[in-house]
């Protein structure tokens, strides 16, 4: 039996809500179709965004949403998307699918759909292909609340108020498809453009986001950091407030990127290759936090993991630009695994947005015309949205053992536990597709005094999944395998399960 010890007095960092964000590109039909069908659509929709796909986000409190790349935002320019939509530009996508991008969907549309969302705003702008004027006129017209060209500019297109803008990125993945730089290259280009985007009074502090490493690149962290705080100190006035962070589990893929494997169609040893591989999440947040610290000991900028999740092959006769793959209970543990890791590195990790929101990768819905089914990753997310905020308390799992063998061999339980206005939510997972697991929760104080008052859970067949006709095989349900001890409470997990407990006096 695997014993897990919660020191309920030792109050660690805040998870910040952000850690469960998410994460929108201009690919496939994430956007179209997905999150905006457009005013005149037959769909039920709210100033074009689909009501049923708003409504089901707000109810998983999704926390921040980035856009509009990826790689689509280093050839993103953002006056192609405002103004009359009929007159907007027409482009092609040259990274996803080569498909005609029609710009319907822009500014304006993307704080409508944060506004509807009640969530942060995390623009990606284009630093690959796009000037510092371009980014500084950007911030303005979005930011500004006065008289200036931009700010003109956006009244005249009907919005009279400024939006809030939480975040900017200053470009993404620009070791790769923003633009294949030398990591000293890309940190000077970071030292200029983020000068331009201002903070102009009155206006919400923004919170600027640098490009970060692509997976173990270690040296890209280093020469970044070294380059950006040579002749100056960024903690200590905004210069930088996050480093972002990029890694995929790729299931069976090893150097060819063309076969990553099939979402649903896998063996038992892919599916521990899979896990394994999704908490090497574990290594890379403390390797490249502990570079960070280096520079920046009391951790004041932020590690955002703002592209992470399964990346597998596209489904069988669909486009392969469009990146649309399923989503099982294999994923449900990734996003398990992950998410309890981030909780207990939320002293570094401040963002992490899963990729992608609706229709593409790992995404926590998938549409087909008027129909929307929720994903198994989606049940995860709901489940964990009680961690939002919460302090992390200190916890310790004893004796739960392993599962897998060799190189794919990993713990069998993750866990991580937090504390929120009087409530202990402690979230675990069972990777192991053969057997359950007992695990005995006990309570450094008091333990005797709390009783389980929710508890959920999230378990079927490893290839489990949701589809248009049976929309309800993987779901949330009703958890009750537990009972009260002398200092806490004894669960018992599922096979390939993700459960939430909550206890309360």
């Amino acid at each position: 039996m695997a014993k897990l010890v919660i020191n309920n007095e030792s109050r660690k960092s805040t998870i910040a809500p952000e850690i469960y964000g998410h994460f929108s590109e201009h690919l496939g039909r994430c956007i179209y179709e997905g999150l905006y069908v457009g005013e005149n659509s037959d769909i039920p929709n709210v100033n074009g965004m689909r009501k049923d796909v708003v409504d089901a986000l707000k109810e998983m409190k999704i926390p921040v949403l980035r856009w509009p790349g990826g790689c689509f935002a280093d050839e993103y320019h953002w006056m192609d998307g405002i103004g009359p939509k009929e007159k907007r530009k027409k482009m092609i996508n040259t990274h996803w699918g080569g498909v005609i991008e029609d710009n319907s969907f822009g500014t304006h549309e993307f704080f409508e759909l944060c506004k509807q969302l009640g969530c942060k705003t995390y623009v990606n702008m284009n630093v690959g292909s796009g000037t510092v004027r371009e980014m500084s006129e950007w911030v303005e017209y979005i930011t500004f609340n006065g008289v200036s060209p931009m700010a003109d500019l956006r009244k005249a297109n009907g919005h009279e108020e400024p939006w809030q803008l939480d975040y900017v990125g200053v470009g993404n993945e620009n070791w790769g498809c923003g633009g294949n730089m030398r990591p000293q290259y890309y940190a000077d280009l970071y030292r200029r453009y983020q000068t331009y985007v201002r903070g102009y009074a009155g206006a919400y502090p923004i919170q600027k986001i640098c490009c970060g490493a692509n997976s173990n690149d270690y040296d890209w962290t280093r020469k970044v950091m070294e380059t950006c705080f040579e002749h100056s100190e960024p903690h200590q006035h905004g210069f930088m407030d996050g480093l972002s962070l990029h890694y995929y589990t790729l299931p069976e893929t090893e150097d060819d990127w063309n076969y990553k494997g099939s979402a649903t169609d896998f063996t038992e040893e892919v599916f521990y290759q899979t896990l394994k591989r999704g908490v090497y999440m574990e290594e890379l947040v403390t390797r490249h936090g502990a570079i960070m610290d280096q520079f920046d000991p009391d951790k004041k900028i932020g590690m955002m993991v703002d592209e992470w999740g399964i990346w597998t092959d596209v489904e069988p006769g669909t486009n392969p630009g469009f990146l649309y793959q399923q989503n099982t209970m294999r994923d449900a543990l990734v996003a398990g695994n992950t998410l309890n890791i981030f909780n207990k590195h939320s002293d570094r990790v401040k963002m992490a947005n899963i990729a992608q929101l609706i229709n593409v990768l790992q995404s926590v819905m998938l549409t087909e015309g008027a129909k929307m089914i929720k994903t198994p990753t989606y049940a995860v997310f709901h489940m964990y949205a009680a961690h939002q905020g919460a302090e992390l308390l200190s916890s310790e799992l004893l004796e739960a053992g392993t599962v897998g063998s060799g190189k794919n061999e990993l713990a069998k339980v993750y866990e991580s536990v937090s504390e929120k206005d009087g409530v202990i939510t402690v979230t675990l997972t069972n990777n192991s597709l053969e057997s359950a697991e007992d695990v005995e929760i006990s309570l450094t104080k008091d333990g005797s005094a709390y009783s389980v008052c929710e508890a959920s859970a999230v378990t079927g067949k490893m290839n489990a999944h949701n589809t248009f006709e049976t929309p309800d095989v993987v779901k949330e349900e009703a958890f009750t395998a537990y009972s009260k001890t002398s200092d806490g409470i004894k669960v018992t997990l599922p096979a390939c399960s993700v459960v939430s407990v909550r206890l309360k006096k």
